[in-house]
Order: C-alpha cells, then structure tokens, then sequence
C-alpha cells in the first residue's frame, strides 16, 4: 500500500516551494490562505492545478504548499513543479 502524504520541493526563479500532497477531495492551500485568495489571477490558478489536470487527479488529493522568494508568477511555477514532483512519487 502506497503512503497517504507525499512531500517534494519546487523551485522557479527565485522562490522556493515546499509541497506536501495527500489523499483528499481537491483542497489547496498556499501558505495557509485558499488557492485563489493568495494567487488572486485566474492564470496562476490555472498553471498550479496544470499537473492535476493532466493526471486526472484534481478532486483526488489536498495540497498544502509554502512558498517563498520571487514574485508570484515564480511562485506559482515553483508550487507546479513541487505538485508534479509529489505525483511522480504517488505514481511513477
């Protein structure tokens, strides 16, 4: 049987993401605000939940991210890569 949680690091310019991914129904939070409440553009939302999309896997696991550095769209880029990072963990 596979973990519950897996955990991975993001990095995209200057910022650094630390991303931890569990089973759930599709909860993500960056640094303990809403998706859309800390990334208020409707793009950044859509290049962060990119890796869900693409492994169907959107309303399957919560995601808690912390990030720091940069700006927001490194930011967002640096949080996309962790996410991949943590799926290729759950499934190779």
């Amino acid at each position: 049987m596979k973990a519950a949680e897996y955990s991975a690091t993001g990095r995209r310019k200057n910022s650094i993401a630390r991303v931890r991914v569990k089973t759930g129904s599709g909860i993500i939070q960056v640094n303990n605000k809403s998706l859309i409440e800390y990334f208020k553009r409707e793009t950044l939302k859509m290049i962060i939940e990119q890796p869900l999309e693409k492994t169907e896997t959107l309303l399957k696991f919560d995601i808690d991210a912390d990030v720091i550095g940069g700006g927001l769209t490194g930011q967002a880029g640096a949080v996309r890569l962790g996410i991949s990072r943590a799926l290729i963990q759950f499934d190779e």
